[in-house]
């Protein structure tokens, strides 16, 4: 599909990636983006209009989704992690809950609440945003990949099922951004825009999943190599 014309709706979109993507989809001529908040607050961006949104609320999803039945472009960003200091530290497991309602069972509430409408305006596409931890769990991040493991298979099951109502899936992957999410961590960083526009280029070209930067490729590559288990990535310092 294209992003011109199109009308996007965009999960955790007050900062970070989710405003990247907000800004990038107006960028690439998007009539009407809907930034999905928490707490929405006056913005002068022509184009992007603030909706009060949580993904671990049914009621709020439902409502957004009654308001922006015009949608055919989903970006599913929202998203927590959590530091662990061990796999084997108990807290592990409350932490593990907390990002699973966010980070899987929200992209899942929030796809069946916007699937139908996509639908009805012809097709579209939804976007998953993901991670190269996905496929590599360092033992800080252990409940993070976790949830985005799970979050890739759903995607994939997703891409399955939705072709018949012409929805394209797209998976989109990235090793450490520049965001809030990352502040404090010594390591190569991209920035945010950049994952953006390479995903919204991955909606346009139909490609089913966009690896942003080299990183993540080589983590993907890896698991398909006599060299998987050997695969050490940089320490977060």
């Amino acid at each position: 599909m294209n992003i011109k014309d199109s009308v996007v709706f965009v999960t955790g979109a007050n900062r970070g990636l989710g405003l990247a993507f907000a800004t990038e989809a107006l960028r690439l001529g998007a009539k009407k983006v809907y930034a999905g908040v928490r707490n929405p607050a006056d913005t002068d961006t022509p184009g992007i209009i603030q909706i009060k949104f949580d993904v671990t609320d049914s009621a709020s999803i439902s409502a957004a989704a009654k308001r922006c039945a015009d949608t055919t472009l989903l970006v599913n960003n929202a998203g927590i992690t959590r530091l662990t200091s061990s796999v084997l530290d108990p807290q592990m497991i409350t932490d593990a809950r907390e990002i699973f309602e966010i980070n899987y069972y929200g992209t899942i509430s929030v796809t069946q609440a916007f699937a139908p409408i996509l639908a009805a305006n012809g097709g579209g596409a939804i976007v998953n945003v993901l991670s190269d931890a996905t496929w590599f769990a360092r033992p800080l991040l252990a409940a993070y990949s976790a949830s985005k493991s799970a979050a890739w298979s759903f995607t994939n099951a997703l891409r399955i099922e939705l072709r018949s109502q012409k929805t394209a899936v797209v998976g989109v992957h990235v090793s450490f951004m520049d965001t809030d999410m990352t502040h404090g961590f010594e390591m190569k960083k991209i920035h945010p825009n950049q994952v953006a526009e390479a995903a919204l280029i991955g909606v346009e070209t139909n490609s089913d999943e966009v690896l942003v930067d080299e990183f993540t490729k080589q983590v993907k590559q890896s698991l398909s190599s006599k060299d998987a288990v050997y695969f050490n990535p940089p320490e977060i310092a």
